[in-house]
């Protein structure tokens, strides 16, 4: 089989892939088979395009065999992981059809994270499992064997990346309601690091599942020429499969990121509590029920009134203000729902966060950008220095912007931004705080609400409320010329319609059925 290096065949592989083990496993469990083994090929791949070069230049340069090519610095240099002989890709292709393959595979992987610190309790020990068909396995090792996760003309794609949110995606719908805890559509997560613009300093996500929004803000500061080192990058996350996705996803990049000592519940052990961060970017489970504990019964981080035990919304937001630094933003996607509840204290903590002018913008999504759930979400951005002196003094105001109508159905059931979508959110926004931005309400779109107009609507934030119905300019057609022509096609129509009740008594009459 040809080696496979474009997008769409690597993906419709990899698919293929899965169909190898689809009636043996859950869709849960066989993620993480596959994207395992896609891990281990292409650290292997990586580690093997380096060898061959050193070896290349200890023969060019007449050194010693081993001189260059056996040096850990030479590829650490370059974020690129040791892997030990035994470890290697074609070691385990070697393997591929024996009984054991599965103990050689796990095997290999506890030898990876023996050499590679950071690897530490991240990659998965799952394909001596018994009920993993160890014959399948073997056929998917030869499919992904066939794909070309690194050669020298696609040495910076990130390949892994494309493989990861393919199957975030792919998983999530499989999982339904559960894959969702992961996965943060891309062109959302876009949409809050373009308009949080994260340049230096702390970034930090208290659920943040597989990383989104972590890649997305190393990218941002690539495409604008920013320094990676001067941003650091904090997180939690509660699931533990999830944790090692994070980990994995973000060690195969280069970035480096605290997620704590271990996976864990952000309210109730807080690995960060004594961090204040710059940015913060959060799409955490909508509506979670079961999140309260004893423990949080007046916790220092219910500035605004305690959150209600049924419901951790008004709890995440919280939470997050209370990480920020007195500079500090946040973006965080959350249900529509926390825009306008008034039950178990939410209104209040709504209002007294209005009151003390913290809330910068609400941006209400459309529909149908979310794979697993059908629930309306919005974006919140929470500002704790809105009278800062590089920004247009925005004090006791509020922005909206209505983007329901926006987006474009990728096919039935999924809908995402595209780049021109991001551009007018997230320009809207600046250009309304910036001081050299030429803001104007739009109809329709957007809104620059008082304060004192968001009492008028008992602090219900609902975008809608506040930029009204967009203007309808018309065809340009005067309204007599425009009914003369919707009169006489109505007249036609009337016409015909008592042609056909004529031809249907007629019809009806032949076979001996008369209308009265």
């Amino acid at each position: 089989m040809a080696k496979v290096n474009t997008k769409e065949n690597f993906q419709d592989i990899l698919w293929k892939g899965c169909d190898k083990l689809r009636n043996n496993m859950d869709p849960a469990e066989y993620k993480y088979v596959v994207l395992g083994l896609v891990f281990l090929k292409y650290i292997s791949d990586k580690f093997e395009l380096k060898y061959k070069e050193l070896s290349e230049e200890e023969l060019k340069d007449n050194l010693e065999k081993g001189e260059l090519s056996e040096d850990r610095d030479e590829y650490t240099s370059e974020n690129i992981f040791w892997v030990p002989q035994s470890a290697r890709w074609a070691e385990i292709v070697k393997a591929a059809k024996k009984a054991e393959i599965g103990v050689t595979i796990d095997d290999a992987m506890f030898m990876i994270e023996k050499e590679n610190i950071q690897l530490k309790n991240v990659l998965y020990k799952v394909f001596a499992n018994p009920n993993l068909d160890k014959g399948k396995l073997g056929e998917l090792i030869d499919i992904i064997g066939n794909i070309n996760l690194h050669s020298k003309d696609n040495k910076n794609e990130d390949v892994l990346g494309q493989v990861y949110e393919f199957f975030l995606g792919k998983f999530a719908n499989s999982e339904g309601k559960n894959g969702g805890q992961f996965y943060t559509p891309e062109s959302i997560v876009k949409t809050i690091v373009s308009c949080l613009e994260p340049t230096k300093g702390r970034v930090y996500d208290p659920a943040c599942g597989s990383g989104g929004m972590f890649v997305q803000s190393e990218k941002f500061v690539e495409n604008h020429c920013g320094n990676l080192g001067d941003i650091s990058i904090f997180g939690q996350e509660s699931n533990g499969t999830t944790w090692k996705l994070c980990k994995m996803n973000l060690a195969i990049r280069g970035i480096e990121v605290d997620l704590g000592k271990e996976p864990a519940d952000t309210f109730t052990n807080n690995q960060h509590s004594t961090k204040k961060m710059d940015y913060i970017m959060a799409n955490p489970p909508f509506n979670i029920k079961d999140y309260w504990h004893e423990s949080l019964d007046g916790d220092v981080r219910w500035k605004y009134g305690t959150p209600p035990e049924g419901n951790a919304n008004y709890a995440w937001m919280q939470h997050m203000v209370h990480q920020l630094k007195p500079t500090g933003i946040a973006g965080i996607v959350l249900a529509n729902g926390s825009l306008s509840s008034n039950t178990s204290n939410e209104g209040k903590i709504r209002q007294a966060m209005l009151e003390d002018d913290i809330v910068d913008c609400i941006i209400a999504l459309p529909d149908k950008l979310f794979l697993t759930t059908g629930i309306p979400a919005c974006i919140w951005i929470l500002n704790r220095d809105k009278s800062n002196s590089k920004h247009r003094k925005r004090t006791k105001e509020t922005l909206f912007i209505d983007a329901r109508s926006m987006g474009t159905m990728i096919d039935r059931k999924l809908r995402e931004f595209k780049e021109e979508d991001i551009k007018k959110i997230a320009g809207t926004y600046h250009a309304w705080r910036n001081i050299d931005g030429e803001y104007k309400d739009e109809k329709g779109y957007s809104k620059s609400a008082s304060l004192e107009e968001i009492k008028k609507h008992d602090y219900i934030l609902t975008p809608g409320r506040y930029v009204g119905i967009e203007e309808d300019l018309g065809d340009g057609i005067p309204f007599e010329e425009k009914m003369e022509g919707l009169t006489k096609t109505l007249s036609e129509q009337f016409k015909k319609s008592t042609e056909l009740e004529e031809e249907i008594r007629k019809n009806l009459a032949s076979i001996g059925f008369e209308v009265e």
